[in-house]
């Protein structure tokens, strides 16, 4: 039985996988209004109630490209090793992310990486949806956090207003990345300033947020 449930996950994942890259191909051949639910089920060879299944909405198609960075800040500073602080295990990540060009810190100048960005950012209603992703992780991240701003009363809403510095920290470094790249840099050629940039705003965080540095 554990043989079977492994191979049904694993289509279950191909199958979100092959749904998304396949929208989000006709998406930016087409443009985001002009492809339908029906389109993109029928490209794949599925019902659109199948396509409903897995995912509730055309804009989710877009954003599972970003699933497996769901919670991530809040796992990082849950998980840490002892003795590591939650504003150093993080912008520890989001270096080691520059040095992986990893597309979520902007620092990826892969022709497809920029086309899928413009795509995110130049459709509203995909802006939209990225903002309750965001509102989302910051709700993970100011959970993993509460235990670092103590007990006392107030303690929730420092912890909320924690994760908002640091949510917004890592989508300016993001999009600053991103913009320069766009008005013609490489990512190599960006990789230390995007270093600095990095390493200077977590130690501007931690001047303001001493408790979590």
């Amino acid at each position: 039985m554990g043989d079977v449930g492994g191979l049904r996950e694993r289509k279950k994942r191909q199958t979100y996988r092959e749904l998304s890259d396949t929208a989000i191909g006709l998406f930016m051949e087409k443009g985001y209004e002009q492809v339908t639910v029906a389109d993109i089920a029928a490209a794949v060879g599925v019902s659109k109630p199948t396509l409903f299944r897995y995912f509730a909405s055309k804009e989710d198609l877009v954003l599972h490209r970003l699933a497996d960075h769901e919670g991530e800040s809040g796992r990082l500073v849950e998980q840490r090793p002892a003795g590591v602080s939650p504003l150093g295990v993080l912008g520890r990540a989001f270096v080691d992310g520059l040095a992986r060009r990893d597309p979520v810190t902007g620092l990826n100048d892969d022709a497809e990486v920029l086309a899928f960005h413009r795509l995110l950012y130049g459709t509203p209603a995909l802006v939209a949806r990225l903002h309750t992703h965001l509102e989302q992780d910051e709700a993970a991240l100011a959970d993993a956090l509460g235990g670092e701003m103590g007990g006392e009363a107030g303690s929730g809403l420092r912890a909320r207003l924690a994760a908002a510095q640091i949510v917004a920290v890592h989508r300016v470094l993001a999009q600053e990345n991103w913009r320069r790249i766009t008005a013609g840099s490489t990512a190599d050629a960006l990789y230390p300033e995007a270093v600095a940039a990095a390493e200077s705003a977590f130690a501007q965080l931690g001047v303001g947020l001493p408790q979590l540095a």
